[in-house]
Parts: structure tokens; sequence; C-alpha cells
């Protein structure tokens, strides 16, 4: 074919060597290709936009040094109860699961990066606004702004960059938005040690002002720019993200060959095409069991359960916490493209809910050390015993065990897989239904986190969550597909030939 003979045209351009002439097959194409492929500049557009989840993981981590802090403060007007508390711990997860919708249409209608871009300024205002509160409403107000960039964030960042990288190393570098979320709240876990609630407030608002300055030298998505017709930025966003020597133009000639629709909008009609509907399922339950899990209910309230699990030093364990997050996210970010997504989504899965139903186990054998034996875990910390040395070591290990999980699968994962299982012209729709998803359960979860120690009591809660882990494991076995080393074309053109779910 005639087009075949120029795309091989364009791949030997200033291919010299002795196999330049002789390519045969898509795989030698993508080798040629990618043999002149820079990613200086790929990094360098990642690492900007992964200042937005950046600014989340301070979002999420503010509450916990913050709460015992405003709990006990000297002025009336700004002291926090205990619903309160509960409420400034969770009212985040509201804005973010409301704004979840608005940035589905936002990333539709005008583009990825402007988006991105937009969201940092509701991050700004919102820590002003806590900076400068005089009551608890503004807390509240300063809170639920900071949700609402949190959930544009958490559905444009991970849609830009996999729009952005290539299958080589797609995995990776979308594996940094949950990376970059954990190191943010290990900085407001550690800057809580040093700082109070209004110069932590201040140090929370440097990574959205940033993002907002840096992102106006980065590029929109090359597959954003083709669906709007516009090859020749298309191509010149590529050029800047794949470095000169690269033949852009293969690679936007495979973009444009792959997506027929690229063109169309999304029709509520598409969702009877199973190109549609059998990942947006897919994307809907990673989110229910990435929160089912209970990693947000454990991160908002890390201080209290050291705390009710009578460690002495709660503020610098939650600091740890962060620490081994950080650590393992990493970790997960650097195998990921070799290990795939599937499997370390099972290992992850495996992991916590042996450590949940462990966590169970410790507070359940607490619950016997005092009475009455439906004791919770305020009741223990009324007590005041400390646990026994083995049981609080158990405590620690199942604590550590949990997080490293997460960090390694169900952390970085779902949101990787949300950004590459979507056809182009449901993206944003569906991204915007699992955002929403994702935070509505992780609103239900925090706030009822409380009443389900007091309902189920503490082993029985952690028991529940380690049902839903188990579950968890069962559901990737079955429905999720490997992605691993593929184009977003491809794993599409995948869905849509499946026989079943």
């Amino acid at each position: 074919m005639a087009e075949q003979e120029e795309r091989r045209r364009l791949l030997e351009v200033d291919g010299e060597g002795a196999g330049a002439g002789v390519l045969t097959g898509l795989m030698s194409e993508q080798d040629a290709y990618f043999s002149k492929v820079k990613n200086k500049k790929l990094y360098l557009a990642t690492f900007v936009a992964v200042l937005g989840p950046m600014s989340f993981g301070f979002v999420l981590g503010y509450s916990s040094p913050v709460i015992p802090e405003l709990t006990s403060i000297t002025d009336p007007r700004l002291r926090l109860n205990s619903n309160q508390a509960s409420w400034f711990g969770s009212i985040v997860t509201v804005g973010a699961a409301v704004s979840g919708l608005l940035g589905g249409r936002m990333v539709e209608k005008i583009g990825r990066k402007l988006t991105l871009m937009f969201c940092a300024l509701p991050f700004v205002f919102g820590f002003v606004i806590i900076i400068a509160a005089q009551n608890v409403w503004m807390l509240y107000m300063g809170r639920v702004l900071t949700g609402l960039a949190s959930g544009v964030t958490s559905l444009v960042v991970p849609l830009y960059i996999s729009e952005m990288a290539h299958e080589r190393v797609r995995g990776t570098l979308g594996s940094c938005v949950q990376l970059m979320v954990v190191t943010g709240i290990m900085g407001a876990y550690l800057a809580g040690l040093f700082m109070d609630w209004r110069w932590l407030a201040i140090c929370c608002s440097i990574p959205p002002t940033l993002l907002l300055v840096f992102m106006c030298f980065m590029p929109e998505t090359p597959r954003f720019l083709l669906s709007q017709g516009k090859r020749r930025e298309a191509e010149e966003a590529l050029r800047f993200l794949r470095g000169p020597d690269a033949p852009v133009e293969w690679e936007c000639a495979r973009i444009e060959d792959a997506c027929d629709e690229l063109s169309s909008s999304f029709q509520m009609s598409d969702l009877k095409d199973p190109g549609v509907y059998k990942p947006l399922l897919i994307g809907v339950m990673l989110m229910v069991f990435q929160q089912m899990s209970g990693i947000n209910a454990i991160m908002f309230y890390a201080e209290n359960i050291f705390e009710q699990a009578n460690f002495k030093e709660s503020d610098l364990a939650s600091v740890i916490v962060g620490l081994i997050q950080v650590v393992f996210t990493a970790v997960a970010a650097l195998i990921m493209d070799k290990a795939g997504r599937k499997v370390l989504l099972i290992i992850s899965g495996v992991a916590m809910a042996i450590s949940t139903m462990v966590f169970g186990v410790y507070f359940y054998l607490m619950s016997k050390l005092h009475s009455p034996p439906t004791v919770t875990l305020s009741v223990m910390r009324a007590v005041g015993e400390g646990p026994h040395p083995n049981l609080a070591w158990l405590a620690l290990a199942s604590m550590a065990v949990f997080i490293m999980g997460f960090a390694l699968g169900w952390g970085p994962i779902p949101w990787l897989v949300m950004s590459e299982i979507f056809p182009v012209k449901a993206r944003g729709f569906a991204s915007a239904v699992c955002v929403l998803t994702n935070w509505s359960m992780a609103f239900v979860v925090t706030k009822s986190f409380q009443d389900m120690m007091s309902l189920l009591t503490s082993a029985g809660t952690f028991w529940l969550f380690a049902c839903a882990c188990t579950v968890s494991v069962i559901f990737t076995i079955i429905f999720i597909p490997e992605t691993k080393g593929k184009t977003l074309e491809q794993i599409e053109a995948n869905f849509r030939g499946m026989s079943g779910p």
C-alpha cells in the first residue's frame, strides 16, 4: 500500500545503518521510531503535570496534623468539636465528587492543558480562605474549594499523561500520579510537625502556584489536538515530547488510523457499545474497590488511629506511614511497565486483605484485654493502658504491610488503567464517572468510619475491609485486562473485540 510505503519512508529518514531499509511489520516500525525518540521533554511535561496530584496530596494530608490542633485551639470561633472535625476531614471528598462531572466536560471542551491550569486556581483560593479563616464555615469553604480542585486534577492529570506518553513508558509515568499524591500527603505530615495550621496552609499553596506558572510552557496532548482537527499543532506537540529527530508524522498517522471516530462526539447511546460500557464498568469497579480497601479512612485519621492504638508519637508515626507509601509507590512506578498492571493488582490485593484481617485480629485481642468486650478504639484510648508489646508490634506490622500493598498496586493502578482503557470519544465522560465514583465512595467510607467503629467494633470494621480486598482480587483475576506495552488504540480495539466482559 502507498500509505504503508509512506510510513516506511518517514521512518527511514536519517535512519542510516544496515537495517534501515528492511523494516518488516509493526514492531520493526516501532523499534525504528523509538530509536529516534528522546524522552527528556516528556519527563519534564510529566513532572509539571504531577504538581497537580502533589497539590491534592497536600489537601488529603492536611487534615491529619491539623484536626488535633483545631480541636484544642483557644479561639472558640475556630475550635472544632468531634462532628465538625469529621466534616473537616471528609468534606473535601464532597467537592471532589461534584467536580468530577465538571472536569469531564472541561477536558472535552477546552482541552487537557487548560483544564489542568484552571484547576490550580481553586487550590490556591481554598488555602487562602483557610489561612484567613475567622470561623468554622470559612474552614469548610476552603476545604470544599480544594476538594473541587482535587476532583478535577484526579481526572485530568492521568488523562494528560497517558495521552502524551508512548506505550514504553506510559505505565511508569502514569504511576507518578499516585507517587506525587503520597509525596504530598507525607509532605503535609512532615510539615505539620513544625508548622501550625495557618503556616501549613501557606506551604500547601506552593505546588498549585508552580503548576499554574509552569503549565503555560507545556503542550496540549497530541490526541486531543487531532480530535479537534489540528494536525499541525499535534505534530508540534509530538515534536516537543519526542525530540527533534523523531519522525512524528508516523505517530500522528498511527493515531489517526486507529481512531476513525476522532471527530465524533460522545452520545449516551454509545453506552450500548461494548467498547464503551465494558471499560466503563471496569473503571467504576476499580474505583469502588480502591476506596473499599479503607485507605482513605486510614489516611484521613492516621494520627488518631495510632493514638487510639496507644502509640505515643502518633504524629511521627504518620510521617513514617507517608514515607512507606512514597517508597513503595516509587517501586511500583519503576516496575509497572515490566511486571504489568494485573499482577501488581493481585499482589497488592492479597497483601491488603491479609493485613486488614490481622489488624482486625489485633483489635479483637485488645478488646479481650479490657472490659467490656465490645470496647472500641475510642474506649481503649480512654482506658489509657498500653497494649501488650507483642500486640503493639502486630498492629505496627499490619499497618506497614497494608500501606506497602496499597502503594504497589491499588494506589496507582486504578488511576493508570482509567486513563488507558476508555475510547477517545468517551474519555471525558467515562473518566468523570470514575472520578465521581471514587470520591463519592471516599466520602462514604471516610464519613462513616467512626460510625462503623461503633457499630461493628474496630475489629469488625477492619474485617469488612479485608472482605472487600479479597473480592477485589477475584475481580482482578476475572475481569481486568493487561494493558502493559499496548498503545491506547490497541487497548480500545481489544475491548471492541472481546467476547465477554
